[in-house]
Order: C-alpha cells, then sequence, then structure tokens
C-alpha cells in the first residue's frame, strides 16, 4: 500500500517534530527574555537624559524625604550606592513596604528637573533579612520591625 508508514518510523518523525518544536520554544522563550526587558537605569544616568524620555528607574529612596502633597506623593531617591539625588512625584497605589532606605522600581519620566513616575508603576523591593525603622513609612506609624527573614 502507497500511503501505510511503517510504526516505527512514524514514531522517529514525531519525536523529530516534538524536539523541533521544543528547540524552537525554548529559543523564543531565550530571546523574548533577554530582548523584552528593559534595563532600569540609576537616577545619575536618569539626569544626564534627555528631558521627556520614558524610563524604569532603580533607585533608593532617601530616608526623611517623604511627604504627601494632596493625592501626590513627593520623596527623593538616589542611586543604589548613594549619590545622584533626585526629586520624584508620584500618584498611585504605594506599597505597604514603602519607606525611606528602601529600593524601588518606578516606571516614567523626567518632567522639570523631577522624575514623574506613572501611576500603579511603583514597586518596593524588599530585603530578605532587614531591621528597619517604622516611622519612615508613606503612612503614619512608630515602633520597630524586625525580621531574620
Amino acid at each position: 500500500m502507497p500511503g501505510v508508514v511503517d510504526p516505527s518510523r512514524k514514531r522517529k518523525i514525531r519525536l523529530g517534530v516534538a524536539l523541533s518544536v521544543a528547540v524552537l520554544l525554548g529559543v523564543a522563550l531565550i530571546y523574548v527574555s533577554f530582548n523584552a526587558s528593559d534595563q532600569t537605569k540609576e537616577p545619575s544616568q536618569i539626569l544626564s537624559a534627555a528631558p521627556g524620555q520614558k524610563f524604569e528607574m532603580n533607585a533608593k529612596v532617601v530616608p526623611k524625604s517623604i511627604r504627601h502633597d494632596g493625592e501626590t506623593l513627593k520623596f527623593e531617591v538616589e542611586d543604589r550606592n548613594g549619590g545622584g539625588a533626585m526629586p520624584v512625584s508620584y500618584q498611585g497605589m504605594v506599597p505597604d513596604p514603602f519607606r525611606g532606605g528602601r529600593e524601588i522600581v518606578l516606571t516614567g519620566a523626567v518632567e522639570n528637573g523631577t522624575f514623574v513616575g506613572e501611576p500603579e508603576s511603583l514597586i518596593t523591593k524588599c530585603p530578605s533579612k532587614f531591621k528597619t525603622n517604622a516611622t519612615e513609612t508613606a503612612g503614619t506609624g512608630s515602633g520597630s520591625f524586625t525580621s531574620n527573614g
């Protein structure tokens, strides 16, 4: 019969097709994961960029710089290793662990020397082990928190 394929050959063809698809999906996943992610910039790098350009900023909140101006949260950030201080303006939900000294990731652009964050784009990075004074939170509170995480 001309249309019949040997079962062992059929299995080899299926295996070859399945492996080819798996390799292609793996390559596509690697490509997307490396190319789709924007590199974050630190404040000192953003200060020297063209105004209005959109960035994802990775910075540390300057302690005792957090204040509310109506619906707007204003604070200062600096490079993770210090220096490059820059004012920030943000409207939107503020994560509970947000406070002075914490690292954040925020998407936005520089307008008139201030980094204006896009609403709902503020992410607070939490260290696995930390000791911090809770009075530096965006809200009000007192006391301290210790975790051995």
